[in-house]
């Protein structure tokens, strides 16, 4: 039998925190068939934003831990909207904005902190398309911003 994502969370020692509330006039999730759709998460420290820029005050290790501390934000948001992430099927698709300079070119390596704890969460159901930018800003001066989306 297949273990189930919250078994893995357990696991992992990774106890969801509360939803976080959308910044400004939209939701956090929304569904719309059989795929639930998340707004971007911003990048959390110790409750506040994780404000840097990378390839500046910020190397690709310490984006990648912000990145994995936005997926687990991210199951959070799923786990409230859905009443438990046991309900996910799979996720199809991440997108990561990283706050970088222009020289900066390890994006697909930060987006990869969310990306292999949604493996580690979901096994093969957590296999998902990508893609990742490089960007001038990020609300807030975060360093990273990810949305996913997830069929139910």
């Amino acid at each position: 039998m297949t273990a189930l994502a919250s078994d893995r969370l357990k696991s992992l020692g990774i106890e969801l925190p509360p939803a976080g509330p959308p910044a400004a006039a939209y939701v956090m999730a929304t569904t719309s068939g059989n795929s639930v759709y998340l707004s971007g998460h911003i990048a959390k420290q110790a409750g506040k934003v994780w404000v840097g820029k990378l390839g500046q005050d910020m190397d690709t290790e310490i984006g990648k831990k912000a990145a994995r501390a936005i997926a687990i934000d991210l199951l959070a948001t799923l786990h409230h909207h859905l009443g438990s992430i046991d309900r996910v099927k799979r996720i199809t698709k991440v997108m990561g904005l990283v706050n970088s300079t222009p020289a900066f070119t390890e994006q697909h390596l930060v987006i990869n902190g969310c990306s292999e704890l949604l493996f580690d969460v979901f096994g093969d159901a957590g296999k998902h398309a990508r893609s990742a930018f490089g960007v001038a800003q990020i609300p807030l001066g975060a360093c990273v911003e990810i949305e996913l989306i997830a069929e139910i």
